[in-house]
């Protein structure tokens, strides 16, 4: 846990550097005096904070000052994000040790202890400035850690607010309240640095520029990739039930979630009939006219509008040109042949899902990779099929760390109750997305383990068993 005697970032001032470290100085000063508590305390403080999110009235007030603060996704969905991710989170964490004797001597002469890995930095974005900074709380709290959170300057008010929520919980139980704190306002690029610098784990979310900076931190990181999840619908799905899935994930906060469906890949003989389910199900069908009209606002100077991403769908539509009868849909389908130039091959952060029309499977495999090699490589695509070999294809064919049948996205990507997925905000890309896990962030990652190592009975194979076949084909020269 040592921190660095000089920091890299040159131009902080007196008062940035005091800031950040009185906050790493807290953290360590109740990390001691929560030290030694035992599996059962632990899992009291995780609940507690789990509480501060999930009770009803908190959950909504929470995400009614989100929008309010940052303009992005719809109060009724934050709820459900606030309290479904929070609920699993704590469903995973009650099931597992991670402190004390976390494995026993299973007859390998191996136990292992689980031990904390210090003072977290977590970097946290303005789509989910209170779920987001609860889930890793929770997380880092069960390895018995201290986490200060760095927040989007943008959605620090609603995460400040969140913030305090918890440290009362802490406080309720009689744990240090300092195990849990925020930095300051006004948030720099500065202080997050130096926090990072000064941290013992750096856990970043949000933007790809925050996730390379963890990296060259210096300082241990974990950082999550780009999504931008392409979803084929093929010649056998049901495609009432994949249109319906398709657009509850699509639409859900107003298309926050990275884990949001961003391209579909419709086999030819279902397309029509595919599109006719979508539209069924809310979306509105963009004609040329209208598709030019959203690649006109929905980027600014090539960057993704502001004032338009994240928005209800009739404020979008209002936004771009479109008419009255298309704001009254709930999603908008642009069909395009691929383009790696183009930005609807991109993630969009909008009500915005871009359709191409395959010719085989083989054209929706080479599309989807397409699609990845643009972005959103290593994070996950999905499918909707009755025929299992599909799956099975993409699994061994795609880079992507993550292959969802039959589900819609946003709801199982990051963990679901009919899924084996750990339930997260944080969804590592593996090297793919230039990441250093290739799983959803869970608590494996905020504890060191410790290895009691006995002698056992000798277990070595003899030459001929590990080089026999090897021998027997090449021989010995």
């Amino acid at each position: 846990m040592a921190s660095p005697a000089v920091s890299a970032v040159k131009d902080a001032s007196g008062e940035e550097i005091a800031a950040v470290e009185q906050l790493i100085e807290r953290a360590r000063n109740a990390m001691r005096q929560f030290a030694g508590a035992d599996q059962a305390r632990v899992d009291e403080t995780v609940t507690a904070v789990a509480w501060s999110l999930y009770k009803p009235e908190n959950a909504r007030k929470l995400a009614q000052q989100a929008v309010a603060d940052t303009g992005i996704g719809n109060v009724v969905d934050k709820i459900i994000k606030n309290q479904r991710k929070t609920f699993g989170t704590l469903r995973d964490l009650m099931r597992v040790r991670t402190v004390g004797v976390i494995e026993p001597d299973l007859g390998n002469g191996m136990v292992r202890y689980g031990k904390p890995v210090g003072v977290v930095a977590a970097i946290t974005p303005s789509t989910n400035p209170a779920a987001t900074p609860v889930n890793k709380t929770m997380m880092a709290l069960k390895g018995a850690n201290a986490i200060v959170i760095a927040p989007s300057p943008a959605g620090w008010s609603s995460t400040s607010a969140t913030v305090e929520l918890v440290r009362a919980a802490l406080a309720k139980t009689g744990a240090p309240e300092d195990l849990v704190q925020i930095l300051p306002q006004p948030v720099s690029r500065n202080m997050t640095r130096l926090l990072m610098e000064q941290a013992d784990l750096i856990v970043a979310t949000g933007s790809q520029n925050n996730v390379r900076a963890a990296y060259s931190s210096g300082t241990p990181a974990i950082g999550v990739g780009a999504g931008n999840v392409p979803v084929i619908i093929d010649s056998s799905a049901d495609l009432a039930d994949a249109a319906q899935k398709i657009c509850a994930s699509k639409t859900f906060d107003n298309s926050t979630s990275c884990s949001s469906e961003n391209s579909l890949v419709i086999l030819d003989d279902v397309y029509e009939g595919a599109i006719g389910a979508l539209e069924a199900a809310g979306a509105w069908r963009c004609s040329t006219q209208e598709k030019a009209l959203i690649a006109d606002k929905l980027w600014v100077n090539g960057n993704l509008n502001r004032e338009l991403i994240a928005r209800d769908a009739d404020v979008f539509a209002a936004g771009v040109g479109l008419d009255e009868a298309a704001g009254q849909a709930r999603f908008f389908l642009v069909e395009e042949s691929f383009d790696a130039a183009s930005k609807f091959t991109d993630e969009k952060l909008s009500l915005v899902l871009t359709v191409y029309r395959a010719r085989d499977f083989d054209h929706a495999v080479a599309l989807v990779t397409d699609i990845l090699k643009v972005q959103g490589r290593g994070h996950s695509c999905g499918i909707h099929t009755a025929d299992a070999s599909h799956p099975v294809r993409l699994a061994e064919e795609i880079d992507v760390v993550r292959v969802l049948v039959n589900q819609a996205h946003t709801f199982g990507n990051g963990g679901s109750f009919n899924n084996a997925l750990n339930f997260t905000l944080s969804m590592g890309c593996g090297t793919w997305g230039g990441n250093s896990i290739s799983e959803n962030l869970n608590y494996r990652h905020f504890i060191n383990i410790t290895h009691l190592v006995n002698a056992v009975a000798e277990d070595r194979p003899s030459e001929e068993e590990l080089f026999g076949a090897y021998f027997a084909r090449y021989g010995k020269d």
